[in-house]
């Protein structure tokens, strides 16, 4: 018996640290005020690979399926294309629109540190909002998160628009943009020898792909440094960039957002701004976040690209978060009071007592092991638990609990709500 390849289960110390980001994560989101949502798992096959979606590369790796009446489905790759959805088929909520979502998708790709085949995402998304705040709010977001996390992060951005319009300007056709794009976003993968590789192999003239390729040599070029190169300071996305740059650097978020001119990020339906977030230590190499504007593909889905729906979203990688906090020591939550019977007749008692603990939000464990008291003593004593509450049938006809400190070491009998008293006030 095993797990099918990518898949993990996840308990004690780790699937606490994960409850632990997710705690952070929904924190945050609902501090900025947005709705959490559930979205299906299961869709429509036609939905999942609409040409409006992910596109050919997450299509391959679609886990698809037929169910009872042959109907062609498959299970969700992302949370956006789901949330796209909701929208479209509720036409009356209120725009702007903004929410988030923490839930698991599956994609059947390569598995890697950090890439799983059944994973969790964490997104945030703002529909109704075409300005650059909406962008700068989710940037506000990420490094709110990741201040939270005690991660520092370099968030690299950019604008699809403005770089289509530099490889308009360069010669690049209209058909051959995106292809361009996504091959020069694989730099730090393949290398400048792997993206000119690619370029040759796409049959471009052989002046457009110089052209290019003497774009990849630039030390770091501005934005502005590229509009006047090629001529587009005016630009739709030139003003774009404009726009957000700006807000970051009134934001206090210059030292957090670097502008990226080859960033373009794999997904096809993005239009506008993206971005993506990294360790800043340069540690731990996998994106640990991601997104950016997707301003058309609610309309489409409605069948009304006439109408405006602008969309931007950012999501957060809890397995390459997960991957990279693993490393550091993990605190683990313990009782604060432990509840041990001696004797079987008193296991009513000893539940009722834990449950009245509880009740005044005191964390509180049950030892019902029917081990020695010496050994459940010593293991109470090892996970650091301050409260041991004896209860035997001594203790029962009495009414009473017997009560240890450990970091006292003291020991004294007195009534349940005396116990809670003083619990509460020694540990708060």
């Amino acid at each position: 018996m095993q797990n099918v390849k990518g898949t993990y289960d996840f308990f004690g110390k780790e699937q606490e640290l994960r409850k632990k980001v997710q705690t952070v994560l929904q924190e945050v989101f609902e501090l900025c005020d947005f709705d959490g949502m559930d979205s299906t798992i299961l869709n429509e096959l036609d939905l999942l690979s609409s040409k409006y979606a992910g596109g050919d590369e997450i299509i391959k790796e679609m886990y698809q399926l037929t169910d009872q009446g042959e109907r062609s489905l498959g299970l969700r790759y992302d949370l956006t294309i789901p949330f796209a959805k909701v929208i479209a088929l509720n036409p009356g909520i209120e725009l702007p629109y903004k929410r988030y979502e923490m839930g698991k998708v599956f994609r059947d790709g390569p598995v890697k540190r950090g890439r799983l085949r059944e994973f969790l995402q964490c997104d945030v998304d703002i529909v109704g909002i075409d300005g650059p705040e909406a962008e700068a709010e989710l940037m506000q977001i990420a490094a709110e998160v990741f201040k939270r996390l005690n991660v520092p992060i370099a968030l690299r951005w950019n604008n699809r628009q403005f770089l289509g319009e530099i490889l308009e300007a360069i010669g690049v056709p209209s058909a051959e943009k995106l292809s361009v794009m996504l091959t020069l976003d694989k730099i730090a993968k393949i290398g400048t020898d792997g993206v000119i590789k690619e370029l040759a192999d796409k049959g471009l003239e052989p002046q457009v792909t110089t052209a290019i390729t003497e774009l990849i040599p630039l030390n770091d070029p501005t934005a502005e440094q590229l509009a006047d190169r090629y001529g587009i300071t005016n630009s739709k996305g030139s003003l774009e960039v404009q726009a957000l740059q700006e807000l970051i650097y009134k934001l206090g978020l210059k030292q957090i957002c670097t502008f990226d001119p080859f960033l373009s990020r794999g997904l096809s339906f993005y239009t506008g701004t993206v971005y993506e977030i990294f360790d800043a230590s340069g540690s731990f190499t996998s994106s640990l976040g991601g997104g950016g504007r997707y301003d058309v593909i609610i309309g489409k889905l409605v069948g009304r690209e006439d109408v405006p729906y602008p969309t931007v979203g950012i999501s957060f990688g809890m397995e390459s978060i997960m991957e990279m906090l693993k490393s550091r020591p993990i605190e683990t939550k313990v009782p604060i009071a432990i509840v041990i019977p001696i004797g079987l007749r008193t296991i009513p008692d000893v539940l009722r007592t834990a449950a009245e603990l509880r009740a005044n939000d005191i964390r509180t464990g049950l030892d019902t092991s029917r081990r020695k008291l010496k050994k459940s003593l010593a293991a109470a004593a090892s996970k650091g638990i301050r409260y041991v509450i004896l209860i035997g049938e001594d203790e029962t006809a009495e009414g009473k609990v017997r009560l240890k400190d450990m970091k006292e070491t003291t020991e004294v009998v007195l009534s349940l709500e005396e116990a809670v008293f003083l619990i509460q006030k020694n540990t708060q």
